[in-house]
Formats: structure tokens, C-alpha cells, sequence
């Protein structure tokens, strides 16, 4: 019995057999990868639920935060230059 060669493969399946056991593999994989990270019990959709209601609430954190600090740089500009053109025109009582 000699070795096979570079091309000859070692072990044939039907094609529907391979890909049957590469999603059995796969959801394996994920079950385990879900076990990992704590997300395997009954719980687990409601958790992830939260997860995400948690991540939209933290983007909509950030979103505000930014549009506050744009606001008051935007307040802070216009301020400054009604103060500049109060003080060019002299209206605090200058001389």
C-alpha cells in the first residue's frame, strides 16, 4: 500500500454530510462561545436584550455629550464676539 500523493485526498464524503457535520462543528463552536462569555442559560436572550438596550443607551449618551459640548463652544463664540463688538462700540460707558 503505497501513501496517497499530494492530490489525492485522504477521506471522501458526500457533499451533504460534510456540510452537515461543518454546521453541527459550527454550532458547537458557538454554543461553547456562548457558554464562555456567560450566555448560555435560560436567561440568555433576556440578557443579551439587555446588553443591547444597554449599548444604545450608552450611544445616546455620547451623542448628547457631544452635542452639548458643541453647543457650548458654539454659545461661548457668539458670546465673545457680542462682547467684542459691545466693547468696540463703546457701550459699557467708555470714552
Amino acid at each position: 500500500m503505497s501513501p496517497p500523493g499530494k492530490n489525492e485526498p485522504l477521506i471522501t464524503l458526500p457533499q451533504e454530510e460534510f456540510e452537515e457535520m461543518l454546521n453541527r462543528a459550527a454550532e458547537r463552536g458557538a454554543l461553547r462561545a456562548l457558554a464562555d462569555v456567560g450566555l448560555d442559560g435560560e436567561d440568555a436572550a433576556e440578557d443579551i436584550r439587555e446588553l443591547r438596550s444597554l449599548l444604545q443607551a450608552l450611544n445616546l449618551a455620547k451623542r448628547t455629550a457631544w452635542q452639548t459640548i458643541i453647543r457650548i463652544m458654539t454659545t461661548g463664540l457668539i458670546l465673545a464676539l457680542m462682547a467684542g463688538a459691545a466693547i468696540k462700540l463703546k457701550l459699557f460707558g467708555g470714552h
